[in-house]
C-alpha cells in the first residue's frame, strides 16, 4: 500500500506529533482520577486525518464567547471540495457542479465566515461558506473566524488514526460531528475523516475502520445506546427477516394468498395458526418472512408484531437523531462498490474471496438496516436516488494516487459492463427494454444488482439487499432493476462453477420480488417480464439441443434437448422455470399469459425441444453394464420445466368463465402436435419392428393436451366433442406414443 493511503505518525510535523503525545498522556492522567466524568465538548481539542494533499485540522478548545476558532495546517494542496457533503478521497475527486443534497435532509443555509492566513506554511482558517474549509467544532458556526495565533498552544486530545483510543475519545468526536451535520450546512471534518475511513486504498474489512463508522453515526452516543433509541421510534408493518438456507420456517396454506408464502419462527409462535393447514420445513434456497405483507399472506395469520393494525403511535421522530447517518451514508454504500470494482477482473476463484472480504462491512449495512424503518429510509432514498450515482459517476479525478486508483476503478465498471453476455433475443423482441444489448445504471442500487450478477449472487451481498424489502418503493426499484437483469441469469448460470448453489441464491432473490401480484403484475405490463422469462429459458435450451432419433433417423428433422449435458444434468434451468411458475400462481398474470398469443406460441415452442428427447433403446444382444443417468434429467426437466406450469395456469380455470381460454391452449396443442407429427415424419399408426425397439417417456405436449381437455369436459361445461381433433386420421397417430409408454412401463415395473 502507498504511503498517501495510509494515516501514520510519519505524516505529522515534529511540534504536532509531541502535542499529541502530551495530549495522550494528559488524557491518561485525566481518566485516572476521573473515568466517568462528563467530558466538556465546548474544550475537546482534537486532530483531524491527513490526507494525501497534506492537510491535516486541528480543532481547538472555544473560547468563552463560545465562538468557534479552528486552524487549518496545509500543505500542497486546500481543501476545494470541502464543502461537498460527498467529499471524496484525498480531494482527488472535484465536482464540476454542486453536490446533490443528502438524500431524505432538508435544504439548510449556510453561514458565512471569514478566514485569515499570516504565512504560507502556518494554519489557514476556513469557513462554511468561503470554499476553502471550515470552522469546526461544537459552536454555532455563524459569524465564525479563525486565528491561527490563538491555538498555538492547543493540546489535542487524541490524533485520528492512532491504534490506541479510549471510548471517550470517540464520543467525543462523534459528538463534535454530529453538531456540525445538524447545523444543516458543509461538513468539512466530516469529510476529512470519511477520507480515511472510505480510501479505496485501505482494507474494506478494516476493523477500526467499522468501529469507527458506528461510533460516528451513533452522534456522540455509544452504538448500543443509539441502537435502542433508533428502534424507539421503529413502526415497521412487515417482519422482513431474513434468513440463509438451512433454516427452519414455516409455511401456513391457510393464511398464504401465494404458494411461495413463508414466516419466520417467532412471527409463527405469536400469531393464530390453530387448526391451519401449515407445515415446518428446512429452507433449501434461503428466504424472508412474510408476515405484515398483504399481498402474499392474509391479515388474521398476523402475528401481534405486525400488520396495519398492530402499529402504534410513536412520538415523531427528531430532526437531527439521523443526521451524521444521511451525511455519511452516500459514500459508505459508494464504498462497498468500490471494493467490487477493483477486483472485477479477477478470475472467478478470485470473486468468492473478493465477496468474503467486505462480509463484515456489509453486515455493518445490515445492522444499520436492522435499527428499524427510520434507518432503512436513509438508505434505501441513498440507493435509489439518481442524483447521487450522477455525482459519484461524472465528477472527474485529478492526477492524483487516490485519483488514479479512482479513475482505473470506473474504468473497470465500465469495461465488465461492456464484457457481460448480452442476450440475442429474436429480432422481433430486441426492442424490449429488459433485452437490450447494454446495460445502463442511473442509481447505486442497479449497480449493485450488476455485481450481484457478475460476483453470482453473494450470500452476504443478496441478505444486505433483500432486507431492506419493507421498504415498499425499494422493493419496486429492486425488482424492475432485477428484472432488466434478469436475461443475463442463463450465462451466468452456464459459465458457474457451483450452479447449484447459484440457483438456490438466485431464487432466494427471485421469490422475494415476484411473489407480490400488484408488483409481478406490473413487471409483466410494463417491461414484458413473461416475455423476457421464456425468452430466456428458450435461449438456454437452444444451445443444447440435438437431433430427434425417433423413428427414422434419417426422416426426423425435429430437435430435442441433449439430456447428457452439464445444464441439464445440473439443472442450471430450475431458477427460471421456479420464477415462471412463481409468477403463473397470481391469476391476474396467468390470464396475460393466456390472453397472448405469441407468449403462448412461444412457450409451445418450448414445449416441443421436450417433445420425444431422451430416447431409449433396448438391448438384446449383449447385457449393459452402465445404465445411463439421463434419465434423470430428463424426468426432473419435463416435472419441472412443463408440468409446474401446466397445473399453474389450470388452477385458474375452474368454471365456463375462461372457457375460451382453455380452448384456446386445446387448439395450440392440436396443431403443435400435427407440427410434431410432421417434423418426425410419422405419417400412419403402424410401428416397424426396428421402431418396437426404442421409446421416449417424454411427451409434455399430449400432457398438455390431455390435461386441458378433462379441465374444460369437468370443470368448464365444455362438451368432449368440441374440444376433440375435428380430423379423423389425427386420433390415431396422438395415441400412439402414450400407449408405447404404457407398454414400455410394464418391463420396468416387472424388474422391480
Amino acid at each position: 500500500m502507498d504511503e498517501d493511503d495510509n494515516l501514520s505518525n510519519a505524516d505529522i510535523s515534529i511540534e504536532d506529533e509531541e502535542r499529541v503525545r502530551e495530549a495522550m498522556a494528559q488524557d491518561d492522567e485525566d481518566e485516572d482520577e476521573a473515568e466517568t466524568s462528563d467530558v466538556d465538548l465546548s474544550s475537546v481539542a482534537y486532530v483531524l486525518p491527513i490526507n494525501a494533499t497534506g492537510t491535516a485540522a486541528v480543532v481547538g478548545p472555544a473560547p468563552a464567547t463560545g465562538t468557534a476558532v479552528a486552524t487549518t495546517a496545509t500543505g500542497a494542496a486546500g481543501a476545494g471540495n470541502s464543502h461537498s457533503p460527498f467529499h471524496d478521497w484525498d480531494s482527488s475527486v472535484v465536482p464540476v457542479n454542486p453536490a446533490p443534497p443528502v438524500p431524505n435532509r432538508a435544504a439548510a443555509s449556510s453561514s458565512s465566515s471569514t478566514s485569515s492566513s499570516n504565512n504560507p506554511g502556518t494554519a489557514a482558517g476556513t469557513g462554511p461558506g468561503t470554499g476553502t474549509g471550515s470552522g469546526a467544532g461544537a459552536g454555532a458556526g455563524a459569524g465564525a473566524t479563525s486565528n491561527p495565533t490563538a491555538d498555538a498552544g492547543a493540546k489535542p486530545s487524541f490524533f485520528f488514526g492512532a491504534s490506541s483510543f479510549s471510548l471517550r475519545s470517540r464520543k467525543e468526536v462523534a459528538a463534535l460531528i454530529n453538531t456540525e451535520c445538524c447545523r444543516g450546512g458543509p461538513t468539512p471534518d466530516l469529510d476529512s475523516i470519511m477520507d480515511t475511513l472510505f480510501n479505496p486504498g485501505t482494507p474494506i474489512d478494516n476493523p477500526d475502520n467499522i468501529e469507527w463508522i458506528r461510533w460516528l453515526i451513533a452522534g456522540g452516543r455509544t452504538p448500543q445506546e443509539f441502537v435502542k433509541i433508533v428502534r424507539s421510534y421503529d413502526n415497521h408493518a412487515k417482519c422482513g427477516l431474513v434468513w440463509v438456507p438451512h433454516v427452519v420456517a414455516y409455511r401456513c396454506r391457510t393464511c398464504g394468498i401465494s404458494p411461495c408464502m413463508s414466516i419466520c419462527r417467532d412471527c409463527f409462535k405469536k400469531g393464530n395458526h390453530t387448526n391451519h393447514d401449515f407445515n415446518m420445513f428446512l429452507s433449501q434456497a434461503g428466504g424472508a418472512c412474510d408476515c405484515g405483507d398483504t399481498s402474499v399472506m392474509k391479515a388474521e395469520g398476523f402475528c401481534s408484531d405486525h400488520g396495519i393494525n398492530n402499529r402504534v403511535n410513536r412520538d415523531p421522530v427528531p430532526n437531527n437523531l439521523l443526521a451524521v447517518a444521511e451525511a455519511i451514508m452516500p459514500k459508505l454504500l459508494f464504498r462497498l462498490l468500490q471494493h467490487f470494482r477493483e477486483h472485477s477482473d479477477t478470475s472467478l476463484q478470485v470473486h468468492a474471496m473478493t465477496s468474503y472480504s467486505c462480509e463484515e462491512f456489509a453486515n455493518m449495512l445490515i445492522d444499520l438496516n436492522n435499527m428499524g424503518e427510520i434507518m432503512r429510509k436513509v438508505m434505501t432514498r441513498t440507493l435509489i436516488n439518481p442524483e447521487v450515482y450522477e455525482y459519484f459517476m461524472e465528477a472527474p479525478c485529478l492526477d492524483t494516487h487516490n485519483g488514479r486508483f479512482l479513475k482505473a476503478n470506473r474504468e473497470k465498471y465500465e469495461d465488465a459492463v461492456n464484457r457481460f453476455p448480452n442476450p440475442e433475443p429474436p429480432e422481433e423482441y430486441r426492442d424490449l427494454p429488459a433485452l437490450g444489448d447494454t446495460l445502463v445504471h442511473i442509481t447505486l442500487l442497479e449497480e449493485f444488482i450488476f455485481w450481484t450478477f457478475k460476483f453470482e449472487f453473494p450470500q452476504t451481498l443478496v441478505c444486505f439487499l433483500l432486507n431492506m424489502l419493507p421498504d415498499q418503493d425499494y422493493k419496486e426499484h429492486l425488482t424492475r432493476t432485477f428484472v432488466m437483469h434478469y436475461s443475463r441469469i442463463p450465462s451466468v448460470l452456464e459459465m458457474s462453477r457451483d450452479p447449484d448453489t447459484l440457483s438456490n441464491r438466485v431464487v432466494h432473490m427471485s421469490v422475494q420480488l415476484f411473489s407480490n401480484e400488484s408488483l409481478a403484475l406490473k413487471m409483466v405490463n410494463e417491461l414484458s417480464l413473461l416475455h423476457v422469462m421464456i425468452i430466456s429459458l428458450k435461449l438456454m435450451m437452444s444451445k443444447i439441443l440435438i437431433q430427434n432419433t425417433l423413428h427414422d433417423p434419417k426422416k426426423n428433422f425435429h430437435f430435442v434437448i441433449d439430456c447428457t449435458r452439464q445444464v441439464m444434468k445440473d439443472h442450471c434451468y430450475w431458477p427460471l422455470v421456479s420464477d415462471f411458475n412463481n409468477v403463473l400462481s397470481h391469476e391476474s398474470v396467468a390470464l396475460v399469459f393466456l390472453r397472448d398469443d405469441n407468449l403462448i406460441d412461444m412457450w409451445f415452442q418450448f414445449l416441443q425441444m421436450l417433445q420425444g428427447m431422451n430416447v431409449n433403446v433396448r438391448e438384446t444382444a449383449s447385457h449393459v453394464e452402465f445404465e445411463p443417468n439421463s434419465y434423470y434429467a430428463a424426468f426432473s426437466c419435463e416435472l419441472e420445466a412443463s408440468a409446474y406450469p401446466m397445473w399453474s395456469i389450470i388452477s385458474h380455470l375452474q368454471d365456463g368463465t375462461h372457457a375460451h381460454l382453455a380452448k384456446k391452449i386445446i387448439n395450440y396443442c392440436v396443431t403443435t402436435l400435427h407440427e410434431w407429427l410432421d417434423s418426425i415424419y410419422f405419417m400412419e399408426a403402424r410401428l416397424s419392428m426396428e421402431e418396437m425397439m426404442q421409446a421416449s417417456f417424454h411427451f409434455p405436449l399430449h400432457r398438455y393436451l390431455a390435461a386441458f381437455v378433462c379441465q374444460a369436459v369437468t370443470k368448464m361445461g365444455i362438451s368432449l366433442s368440441d374440444v376433440l381433433p375435428s380430423r379423423p386420421y389425427l386420433l390415431p397417430l396422438l395415441m400412439i406414443h402414450p400407449l408405447r409408454v404404457q407398454v414400455s412401463l410394464l418391463p420396468i415395473l416387472f424388474l422391480l
